[in-house]
């Protein structure tokens, strides 16, 4: 459903990312794992269609998103890590807005805003204005406009980042029940949310890529937090910042 080969992204000399290589199965949930200012954001903005690669190319169920964009933003929902939100509008007037913007046609929007409110748990805040909208009901509000066009593939950027631990587990909750029919790319540096969502995982350390492998199959003898390090250790030879990082 996605394959990403060889992709680098570079500004000026710096390569923010460099020869980046993996792939989602169908119906599958992968955790796009690293620290802080590993490439996560940049690989998740180029899948997208956000930001353009310098070389490398990346297919969305067999679209490539540099020269059939349009029809690779219509597979794909996408979550950043700040929700696109304008705080003087209504949940479902927001709701509807995005579907319009993602093409849906007027008939049909009014059955999928029920849709995203009954899937995202959106129902005892509908009337409420989004600028008065908790943190945690403000993510599911961003995860409602990803999902607003039935998309079968979601991109979520660290989407319990700064939550609180109620909501942090009914984030991820709600994104378990997302997978299946969907193909989930989650972007975090949280190991915990990798081993009680995902399916499989991918490691990017200093911009390239230094395992992909099945949850399973990494945790088979050993938690993630340990495969984690000791991939970061070996690949950076810092292990004071490994051990930060798996603790955040």
């Amino acid at each position: 459903m996605i394959e990403v080969a060889s992709l680098t992204k570079r500004y000026g000399e710096l390569a923010a990312i460099r020869d980046v290589s993996f792939t989602a199965a169908p119906g599958q949930i992968l955790g796009f794992l690293g620290p802080n200012g590993a490439g996560k954001t940049t690989t998740m903005r180029i899948i997208t269609g956000f930001l353009p690669a310098t070389t490398g190319t990346v297919r969305v169920d067999g679209f490539d998103v540099f020269e059939q964009s349009a029809e690779v933003r219509r597979r794909i929902g996408y979550l950043p890590e700040n929700p696109p939100l304008y705080n003087d509008m209504s949940v479902p007037s927001y709701l509807r807005f995005v579907a319009k913007l993602k093409g849906l046609r007027r008939g049909d929007v009014a059955v999928a805003l029920e849709r995203v409110l009954d899937t995202c748990g959106l129902r005892q805040v509908r009337d409420r204005l989004l600028g008065h909208l908790s943190k945690g009901y403000r993510q599911r509000v961003g995860l409602a406009q990803a999902l607003i066009h039935d998309p079968p593939v979601l991109i979520l950027d660290e989407p319990t980042i700064g939550l609180d631990p109620r909501q942090i587990i009914e984030i991820r909750s709600l994104i378990r029940t997302l997978g299946g029919k969907r193909t989930v790319i989650l972007s975090t540096h949280i190991l915990p949310e990798v081993s009680q969502v995902c399916d499989k995982v991918v490691i990017i350390n200093e911009g390239h890529i230094v395992i992909e492998d099945q949850v399973a199959n990494l945790t088979r003898d050993r938690t993630l937090e340990d495969v984690f390090i000791e991939a970061i250790t070996r690949d950076s030879g810092d292990g004071s910042r490994a051990s930060a990082a798996a603790e955040s």
